[in-house]
């Protein structure tokens, strides 16, 4: 893992920890940004970095449960570790369940910090990859015509060329010139991954 590409926001409302993590986590060679709101980390422009967020589950404003809730529903996609110095295991398992990466107790240890890090890295880097790939699948759909993505979606349901023909009173011979089209638009070496790549965009690939 390189640190110096990786980002770490901090949200706390308590100045002294905001400033104590940053002097830690920039001594191990991470980029850090410290908030003492959690409203302020929301406004904040998030660049596509390989990150993580060490938040505290008790804001002024709103508890870090809720921002994890949140920043869900905006498309925020940063691994969480929480921190708190009052944690009860349902809240543990509430921010578990929701994907956090790790609950850690204050005072915790550093050691520990830095391997949750590590691993909400290593998470924050294969999440960014795969959003990389569903943004170039979602390019490339838009290269397709009204009919060819008419084609995709039958083929992606698990529709044979022949049945998309009598389904919709054309050719066998057009839908194939059309699924020729798609497969090269799409970019896609075969049918089980031109599937694959609808799977992935939200397409369904159950029959109908």
């Amino acid at each position: 893992m390189n640190k110096r590409s990786a980002l770490i926001y901090v949200v706390d409302d308590n100045v002294s920890i905001c400033r104590s993590l940053a002097l830690l986590l920039k001594a191990h060679g991470f980029k850090v940004e410290t908030f003492t709101h959690a409203r302020s980390f929301l406004a904040y422009k998030h660049p596509k970095l390989p990150s993580c967020l060490v938040l505290d589950i008790s804001l002024p404003d709103i508890n870090g449960l809720t921002l994890q809730e949140m920043m869900a529903k905006r498309g925020i996609i940063i691994p969480i570790i929480f921190i708190t110095g009052h944690g009860d295991i349902p809240m543990s398992v509430k921010g578990i369940k929701a994907g956090a990466v790790d609950f850690l107790t204050k005072p915790f240890i550093k050691n520990k910090l830095l391997d949750a890090i590590t691993l909400a890295i290593s998470k924050s880097m294969s999440q960014n990859k795969e959003e990389a790939e569903v943004s170039k699948i979602k390019r490339r759909i838009k290269t397709l015509s009204p009919r060819e993505l008419e084609v995709f979606r039958l083929v992606a349901k698990g529709m044979m060329s022949k049945n998309i023909a009598f389904k919709r009173g054309i050719s066998l011979q057009t839908i194939k010139v059309h699924r020729g089209r798609v497969m090269k638009k799409m970019r896609a070496r075969t049918v089980t991954e031109l599937i694959r790549f609808a799977e992935k965009c939200g397409i369904t690939s159950s029959k109908e």
